[in-house]
């Protein structure tokens, strides 16, 4: 109880920590407001890498979170901006990258990989599970007959 008390203030203090460093970005538009918000949310840290710049603290994030900013308050649209950024540092900086040759990678990679394995799986389980018969020479049909004869012989004495 005491570790799920002390994350939920640990998650808690992290929302306050991460609006109190949003609070400074401030606009006169409300549209441009929701349009900055957006856009931090959009892309992704590059240094952390799992976060958007909204979240994350890096110097480079922050960085980033000014420039956009400034571009806002010149009068730039969200288009541009994004465009203006993708340009500088590639689909990467998107959280959801569009669908282009470049990107294929990541947006199909991980299905051929799950393919992949699924047929390496199957194939595994199959040659597993086919039965294995090989036929005895002539001398392994004596030796295993006289063992059985042998074990029938001892079985019929001992009745």
């Amino acid at each position: 109880m005491r570790l799920f008390l002390f994350s939920f203030i640990y998650l808690l203090g992290l929302t306050a920590l991460q609006a109190a460093t949003l609070a400074e970005y401030t606009f006169e538009d409300p549209a441009q407001d929701e349009d900055f918000r957006e856009i931090i949310e959009e892309m992704r840290c590059l240094v952390c890498q799992n976060e958007s710049l909204a979240g994350s603290n890096a110097e480079l994030a922050i960085d980033l979170r000014n420039e956009i900013y400034d571009m806002m308050k010149g009068g730039q649209s969200k288009g541009e901006i994004i465009d203006f950024m993708v340009a500088r540092y590639g689909d990467f900086v998107l959280y959801s990258p569009p669908v282009k040759p470049s990107t294929y990678p990541i947006w199909f990679g991980p299905l051929i990989f799950f393919l992949i394995g699924g047929v390496v799986l199957f194939r595994i389980i199959k040659r597993k599970n086919q039965s294995r018969e090989t036929e005895l020479s002539e001398a392994e049909q004596q030796r295993l007959d006289k063992l059985l004869n042998q074990s029938n012989e001892q079985r019929d004495t001992n009745q």
